[in-house]
């Protein structure tokens, strides 16, 4: 096996693991995404049937979920907030 050979396997092997981190990071980035979007409707959930012993009601649509899934505890308060307020 000449050095030609092994500069192309190496490299082969390289490119490989480069475009192996370029594609695994943004599948990361979705998973981390869709976990939290699950995680607020499940948030959203739980209030709704809590709410629903007091005749309270947050509606559950995909722009509720994704804001409880970006903000968080603060968000689902944010909105009870405001559906209070209204």
């Amino acid at each position: 096996m000449n050095y030609y050979t092994l500069i192309s396997y190496l490299s082969v092997v390289c490119l490989l693991f480069v475009f192996g981190r370029l594609f695994i990071k943004p599948l990361k980035l979705f998973l981390k995404f869709l976990s939290s979007s699950m995680v607020g409707a499940l948030v959203l959930v739980i209030i709704n049937f809590i709410g629903g012993y007091f005749s309270f009601h947050i509606g559950l649509n995909i722009f509720t979920i994704l804001f409880v899934s970006l903000l968080g505890i603060p968000g689902a308060t944010l909105l009870s907030l405001m559906n209070l307020l209204v």
